[in-house]
């Protein structure tokens, strides 16, 4: 399955909707407010503003069923969700366009003001909607006949494997079976296995792999499948498990196959899409505005830096993001040059590496301002786990195998487990905070963004940072 191309299949439809929308209501409008079809001079180009809405209108559209999270998951909609979804996003739309454009239309009454905004409505939604509900069927046809296909494996060579292999074969959700994989080098060759995980880059090359369900058997330590999980992020692919009796009790599991076992999906983000997509846009406008607001900041604080000691103002570190890819984070330089000449050490309120100019950085978090650029290119959020070096997570999943978890949501520049637990210079201290950052991740929502962000501001106004 290409999400990309399917993506792109309903962004293209939603602006030609929208353009169509805008075109049709043009003439509702012409013909209503100034009862003509046919202007004196031209044709079809009204008295009052034409061709500003033309480009804005489709714009405005494309934002809000970006908002609405319609694009997020372009294979995965059920009916419901689609009329939802195009109903609620073509209400928000008609009526943010009657207070921009409709409002200041001259009218002999009030009464063409509700009628004008009645009939943007109905365009905008039976329009957009015949659009998307083509391109939907048309999805579902191409999955039923098998034209479109999820490429899955399955790791793991047991009973467990087997049976779930056998449901994958006839179900018709558009899922393909590609094989076994089994988790050792050392295994007996048999039908279907396809190779290792150690083999896996090359395997999902080789079989363009959409999909992995872990089908371990039930005696298989919890420390082996989230090993299995560590290896597999990084490849940004869907995982899914099958699940013990421990994920049936506390509610983990969600049955969207009736044909096939119910899974444990540990890539799919608990928020709901549209707040992914508004929590994404957030994030964008507020690392705009800090980074633009903080300029005569960063101005000051680089004449602070290279007075307190010769080096760089930035100061650039690998960290494990989203998926455990890596990715550099940025910081104003607190620590003298060099300071770390042998291996990786963390910091502590007495740490002498650390510069004069840099404790009061360090005091009110001034020097993690850089890092709302690495929000503003999508490798960190404003509220999320805070992103580790690999050196401390190899020490970490000593203690807690369960880590990679976190994977699945962009890391952030704050987040429960920093409130709670303050800067880690332990690796205890680490796992202490990975904890409540778990507990975050099965919590997520706008609101509790909104009080861990109010809580961070406490934090920074006080100085209580290190």
């Amino acid at each position: 399955m290409n999400k990309k191309r399917q993506r792109i299949k309903y962004i293209v439809a939603d602006t030609l909707s929208a353009l169509i929308v805008w075109l049709c209501f043009l003439i509702f409008r012409w013909m209503v407010n100034d009862g003509r079809v046919f202007g004196y001079e031209t044709v079809l180009v009204p008295a009052f503003n034409f061709y500003i809405p033309l480009f804005i209108y489709p714009v405005a559209c494309l934002l809000v069923h970006y908002l609405s999270g319609y694009y997020i998951r372009p294979y995965q909609k059920t009916a419901a969700q689609e009329f939802l979804t195009t109903f609620t996003a073509s209400v928000i739309i008609a009526v943010g366009a009657f207070f921009a454009i409709i409002l200041d239309d001259k009218v002999p009454s009030y009464q063409r003001y509700y009628v004008s905004l009645l009939a943007l409505f109905l365009l905008q939604f039976i329009i957009s909607y015949v659009f998307r509900l083509s391109i939907t069927l048309n999805t579902r046809k191409l999955i039923r006949k098998g034209a479109i296909k999820q490429n899955t494996v399955l790791v793991g060579i047991g009973k467990n494997a087997h049976k779930l292999a056998s449901e994958l074969r006839h179900t018709k959700d558009g899922t393909k079976f590609i094989g076994f994989i089994a988790t050792e080098p050392a295994y007996e060759k048999a039908e279907n296995i396809i190779g290792t995980l150690q083999d896996f880059a090359e395997l999902k090359t080789k079989y363009n792999i959409n999909s992995v369900i872990i089908a371990l058997e039930n005696s298989t330590s919890e420390n082996e499948l989230f090993r299995i999980i560590d290896q597999l992020y990084p490849y940004g692919i869907e995982i899914q498990f099958t699940p013990r009796i421990y994920e049936i009790l506390t509610g983990a599991v969600r049955i969207r196959n009736l044909e096939i076992s119910p899974l444990v999906n540990i890539t799919k983000t608990p928020m709901p899409d549209w707040e992914i997509s508004v929590k994404r846009a957030i994030d964008m406008v507020v690392s705009i505005i800090a980074l633009v607001m903080s300029t005569p900041l960063f101005c000051f604080c680089a004449i602070g830096i290279k007075r307190s000691s010769p080096g760089p103002v930035f100061y650039r570190q690998e960290r494990i993001g989203l998926y455990g890819k890596p990715f550099n984070i940025i910081k104003l330089r607190t620590m003298y040059a060099n300071s770390e000449k042998e291996h990786p050490m963390l910091s502590n309120p007495n740490d002498k590496r650390i510069t004069p100019f840099g404790h009061w950085l360090r005091k009110y978090r001034i020097d993690e301002i850089p890092q709302f650029f690495n929000i503003l290119k999508g490798e960190m959020s404003l509220v999320g786990p805070r992103p580790e070096r690999r050196y401390y997570i190899e020490q970490i999943v000593k203690k807690a195998p369960y880590y990679c978890l976190i994977y699945r949501i962009r890391p952030g520049l704050t987040s429960w487990g920093p409130i709670k637990i303050g800067y880690s210079d332990t690796v205890e201290k680490m796992v202490e905070r990975l904890n409540y950052d778990i507990i975050y991740m099965d919590n997520m929502s706008l609101k509790t963004d909104l009080k861990i962000l109010l809580y961070t501001i406490e934090v920074i106004i006080k100085g209580k940072g290190q």
